[in-house]
């Protein structure tokens, strides 16, 4: 087939072109792609898993870097189902894939950019369900890697806090055109569910980690003697010897020791022992007032607050709540949002949830007021929107992480994903949108 269409394989494209057939349909069978699937491919060449994985009744989304190759796809293979994109997958932007039900993620990567489209297509928080890939086989042993071993790493680490990875085979370079000087290896990504892990401060886990992990032979007490002041009472907590080095400390471990560093409790600090809400009635009179367990269990009518950040070229912040919180933990909801306390107005509790939660303050624009209902969790809810440039620091206890996305995108997610999203976000933002179009 390459020589019909005159196409010889570019060595620093690292293109070598996969030609077992049966390996291929493997592959593709390891997805379980079907109708509804959306398959992201990198890399497609001349359509060694496409065509399986068309033939599967899934959609897939071609990402070839060759305009030679994107040509001849487009023209072999002229189906809706296949969108083939020219240019470079590090450019794709992630982002649009959560507009789609069900995303998984395929291709034979390049060996010498495969970390770093690892490192962009699982950027936690990623749209992807499920990623087979295969890599260079010392790549795909250390991300698979375990404790102890001499492939486990950083790198392993630091995608095992967010994903299963498997090493599910290994293929010899025998099936490669041009055939490559080293074998591969297919891995198995899975996303972690919710709650799997114990909940910890990412910011202090990745600077442990890669601190820990910058000289190997080094003891980690006196590598992380600057994060961690006294190590033999934080060894003996999290069960290692004293002159354990990074490699021999599980996930479980690393974890626990980030959260030695970092504790996160249970409840806020910031938070008042006893949060009393205003109650009110159908037309949003004060009436009194309750402990948030009486609101919420009774099903109280009360106040809340929603803010829409945005930055300079109008993009919107969207944070992921905590898995800790009580209410809709771990989807995504409105930069920053929360409950009016007693003797509050609107326009107090948005500013103080807006210094809360994201650790910045604004000039805040009132939108629109919703009236409570059982969408809003009996809530009357003044939504807001500002502007804001620079860092923010997200509160821990509240917010699990902040993603920035075009507007444009927000819809198709919600009609696709619904279950991705606080039930009270949606609310404000079709009223944002009624609003603004």
């Amino acid at each position: 087939m390459l020589r019909e269409i005159n196409v010889s394989p570019v060595r620093s494209l690292g293109q070598n072109f996969l030609h077992d057939r049966n390996l291929s349909q493997w592959i593709v069978d390891q997805i379980e792609p079907a109708a509804g699937d959306y398959v992201v491919e990198i890399g497609p060449g001349i359509g060694a898993l496409t065509v399986p994985l068309l033939r599967s009744g899934a959609s897939v989304l071609a990402l070839e870097k060759d305009g030679r190759l994107a040509a001849f796809l487009k023209k072999q293979y002229p189906v809706e189902a296949l969108e083939v994109r020219h240019g470079d997958a590090l450019d794709f932007d992630v982002r649009t894939l959560f507009t789609r039900a069900s995303v998984k993620l395929i291709g034979n990567l390049p060996y010498y950019i495969s970390s770093q489209l690892l490192l962009k297509f699982l950027e936690y928080p990623s749209p992807i369900s499920l990623g087979l890939l295969m890599l260079q086989k010392e790549m795909a042993n250390r991300l698979a890697a375990a404790p102890d071993s001499k492939d486990y790493g950083a790198l392993s680490v630091l995608l095992q806090r967010h994903y299963q990875i498997k090493l599910v085979k290994r293929v010899p370079a025998t099936v490669f055109i041009p055939r490559p000087e080293v074998d591969s290896a297919v891995i198995r990504v899975t996303p972690r569910r919710t709650g799997e892990l114990p909940f910890f401060d990412d910011d202090v886990f990745v600077s442990l980690v890669r601190q820990g992990f910058s000289q190997r032979r080094k003891q980690l007490g006196k590598l992380l003697a600057d994060q961690i002041a006294d190590w033999p009472a934080a060894a003996g907590h999290i069960g290692v010897d004293v002159r354990a080095r990074a490699e021999t400390l599980s996930l479980d471990r690393w974890i626990a020791l980030a959260n030695y560093a970092a504790p996160i409790g249970l409840t806020d600090p910031l938070a008042p022992a006893e949060e009393l809400f205003p109650i009110v009635d159908e037309s949003d009179r004060v009436i009194g007032s309750a402990a948030r367990g009486k609101v919420h269990g009774d099903n109280l009518r009360h106040r809340a607050v929603h803010i829409l950040v945005f930055d300079a070229a109008g993009e919107i912040y969207l944070q992921k709540r905590s898995p800790l919180k009580d209410r809709h933990p771990g989807v995504w909801d409105s930069s920053a949002a929360g409950h009016v306390n007693a003797g509050e107005d609107y326009d107090e509790a948005a500013a103080r949830e807006l210094q809360e939660e994201l650790g910045i303050r604004g000039s805040l624009e009132r939108i629109a007021k919703l009236p409570a209902s059982d969408a809003t969790g009996q809530e009357f809810i003044w939504l807001y929107q500002t502007r804001h440039e620079g860092p923010m620091s997200p509160n821990k206890h509240e917010i699990e992480t902040v993603k920035r996305f075009q507007p444009a995108m927000i819809a198709g997610w919600i009609a696709n994903r619904p279950g991705d999203f606080a039930p009270g976000f949606v609310k404000c933002w079709k009223t944002y949108v009624e609003r603004y179009r």
